[in-house]
């Protein structure tokens, strides 16, 4: 039998506020345990909570952007169970009456474009975290960060593999961090998410049973756990058993889920309005406001990129993956207007050195101006694309201005046709038998004689110049 394959995701993004959601706590990552905590945030006896307007802000940012319906009046919740770093016994939350709701992402999967539905975003606070000890039966418990605002993200059953799963992550940490409301660490937990999966015969109209999967916190672990509860639940249902309704973890060292405890469902959190905190009212004006602060956004930008600039599809989706990128980009071409040869470089080399020192753009040893007086250097004829490489690395390692290192280790591009023509009848005097091998047909070695030039020249040579000498000493009869 064939099955169809049903996902749901329930994203977590740790919004980037200064203090918690309901009291002055920082929310700083990394603090001491139980540094960055008060009565309010703790659960003490007769304290209140005090909604942080940021929080607001931000969610409502997020609610604009994915073409969410803003609901002028929402409410928190209290929604109630019992675990050891959830200090009141209840987490904040929002259920009914939500902020924001009925919203969409674009995707791109296999090259074609896919909206994924959003059923809800509401604000929620985090509990605390739990440190087992590796040498005793205990566990300590930090409650930093109890209280952090969170912005809970709930698509529809949209996602019909591990690969649109990935591809909706990637498109809603990119909006996020657009927006600069949320980091989008993964490491350190402040975008993570929970995947709710199931399958069903293909045509059915009923979904299957489905199982939660919690936590997940890389791009990587979500899709490998999502293959392989498909892979378990079509197991299952072929040996004649049945999908038990669970949430899952995963175990990224033996690349396989297990049970954690049985799957709730709403009624057994017990929500109820939280008598401490009033109705949120939103209205016309703000919402104006939120929406005129918004920036160009991912997709607007990708294709901006890809008309202004002529970028390809491929080009524009990578610059754009980052605003930091993109921004650098552009900030590049403010000095040189060359978007091609740009992009090349900045996806390329650049890229390549970010990626192999594990820093992000904002962290760049070279600065976009410098790139651009490099890449100067090669349009005028200065040095050769070759040479440039040299020079980019010795930028990256000194911090020091392409022409300053070209002067100072003599790499200007030789254009001299005589002296160059110099070379090329040496190289040719001894390579006879390749000569002949070449009027005979084998015209690949053309790459050699090219290469037995820039070597003899250490690289200088300017190749357009090396392979019009050759080709007109080679084609004479």
């Amino acid at each position: 039998m064939t099955y169809e394959t049903v996902i749901g995701l329930e994203v977590h993004a740790q919004l980037k506020t200064k203090t918690k959601i309901f009291c002055s706590c920082s929310t700083e990552f990394g603090a001491p345990p139980n540094t960055h905590t008060c009565p309010v945030c703790l659960g003490m006896p007769g304290v209140l909570p005090v909604l942080n307007k940021k929080v607001v802000e931000y969610t409502l940012k997020m609610a604009l952007a994915t073409h969410c319906r803003v609901d002028r009046e929402s409410r928190f919740a209290r929604k109630n169970y019992f675990y050891p770093d959830l200090p009141k016994g209840y987490q904040i939350s929002q259920y009914e009456l939500p902020i924001a709701q009925h919203g969409y992402v674009q995707i791109q999967t296999n090259g074609e474009p896919k909206r994924i539905g959003i059923t809800r975003i509401h604000m929620e606070e985090d509990a605390g975290k739990l440190i087992h000890d590796p040498h005793r039966p205990i566990s300590k418990v930090d409650f930093n960060r109890t209280g952090v605002p969170l912005m809970e993200i709930v698509s529809e059953p949209d996602i019909q593999s591990p690969e649109e799963a990935g591809a909706y992550l990637k498109q809603l940490r990119s909006i996020v961090r657009y927006l600069e409301i949320s980091d989008g660490n993964l490491e350190e937990g402040s975008f993570r998410c929970d995947a709710n999966v199931s399958i069903m015969p293909h045509g059915a109209t009923e979904f299957g049973t489905r199982t939660e999967i919690k936590n997940l916190n890389s791009f990587k672990h979500v899709e490998k756990a999502l293959h392989y509860e498909i892979a378990r639940q079509k197991e299952v249902l072929s040996d004649g058993g049945r999908v038990v309704q669970e949430t899952r973890l995963w175990d990224p060292e033996k690349s396989r889920t297990f049970p954690m405890r049985g799957k709730e469902d709403a009624h057994d959190y017990r929500y109820f309005p939280d008598p401490d905190l009033l109705p949120l009212v939103i209205d016309d004006a703000w919402i104006e406001d939120v929406r005129q602060s918004l920036p160009e956004l991912p997709d607007d930008k990708r294709k901006r990129f890809n008309s202004d600039y002529v970028l390809s599809a491929y080009d524009a989706a990578v610059l754009t993956a980052s605003r930091k990128l993109a921004d650098y980009f552009e900030t590049c071409l403010k000095y040189h207007d060359q978007p091609k040869q740009v992009s090349n470089w900045v996806t390329g080399p650049l890229q390549g050195l970010l990626n192999a020192q594990g820093k992000d753009i904002s962290e760049s040893p070279i600065a976009p101006e410098m790139l651009a007086k490099l890449l100067r250097l090669i349009q005028d004829g200065t040095i050769s694309n070759k040479i440039a490489k040299t020079v980019f690395d010795s930028m990256a390692k000194t911090g020091k201005a392409p022409d300053q290192i070209v002067s100072e280790k003599r790499l200007v591009q030789v254009t001299d046709a005589s002296a160059i023509e110099t070379v090329v009848d040496d190289v040719l005097a001894r390579s006879e038998k390749e000569v002949a091998a070449f009027k005979n047909g084998k015209s690949k070695l053309m790459g050699f004689f090219v290469g037995q030039v820039m070597r003899e020249t250490k690289g200088k040579a300017n190749p357009k110049i090396v392979n019009d000498i050759l080709k007109k000493k080679l084609t004479v009869s």
